[in-house]
This record gives C-alpha cells, structure tokens and sequence, in this order.
C-alpha cells in the first residue's frame, strides 16, 4: 500500500502541511513513521479520511437525479458564440469546463459569480496513476 508524506497529504487533500500535522497530532489522522521516522501515512487510511472528512456544498437545486456525480461551485467564465458556449467553473479545488447551447446559457443566466452545479454522467471515466504504476 503507498505511503504519503505530510506534505504530499495536504497537497492530496487541499489543505496546508500544518493542518495534517494537526490532524495527525490529534489523532484524527493515522500516521506512522517511515523507515527514516518521518511521520507517512497509510494510503487506505487517507482515502478513508478524505472520504469521510470531505466537505461538499450542499445542491441548491433540490433536484433528484440518477447521476452521482455533482459538483458545486462558481461559475468563473463564460464565453459564447451565436450557436455554442463554453462555461468554467471553479468546484472546490478542481476546474470544470463544460460545453453547451449559448441558447442554455441565456436561459440559466449563466455568468461568472453565479452558484452552479456541475453534473456529471459519464460512461467513459479514465484513471491513470503516476509513474505507470501496475
């Protein structure tokens, strides 16, 4: 199982270095020393922690959907044609960018400063892992 660092943690989680520090001090995050004793800690347990830990708006839409995967966030940039439009969005700490009719634009009064859902249904999801790992 891989080990992260504190700083490889807080980077993973969008947080500073001294709030994993704190967080393992407490005792709300689990961490070990590594065979040089510095603190790591268990990839299993910091996906745990990030699952349980993470903090996601509430969708202002109140609307029941069948795709899971919802993204609230600001609309940060909008640019438009006379047929298409594109739309970015900030969701926490990930950039979403999405394509549409410039006439649903119009109509949701898309503009930066406005509070959006991205909803995301995809039968095509790509994960890769870094250094070719297998």
């Amino acid at each position: 199982m891989p080990q992260f660092r504190i700083a490889e943690a807080a980077r993973l989680l969008g947080v500073s270095d001294d709030t994993v520090r704190r967080w393992v001090d407490a005792g709300t995050l689990p961490a070990q020393p590594d065979a040089s004793n510095r603190k790591v800690i268990d990839g299993a347990a910091l996906a745990r922690f990030a699952r349980e830990s993470a903090h996601v708006p509430p969708d202002p839409s109140g609307v029941q959907r069948s795709a899971r995967n919802r993204l609230v966030g600001l609309v940060t940039s909008v640019k438009t044609d006379p047929v298409m439009a594109q739309v970015e969005m900030q969701c926490g700490p990930h950039r979403i960018v999405s394509l549409l009719s410039a006439e649903a634009v119009h109509e949701m009064k898309l503009e930066p400063g406005v509070l959006a859902v991205a909803v995301i249904k995809s039968t095509n999801v790509v994960v890769e892992t870094p250094g070719g790992a297998s």
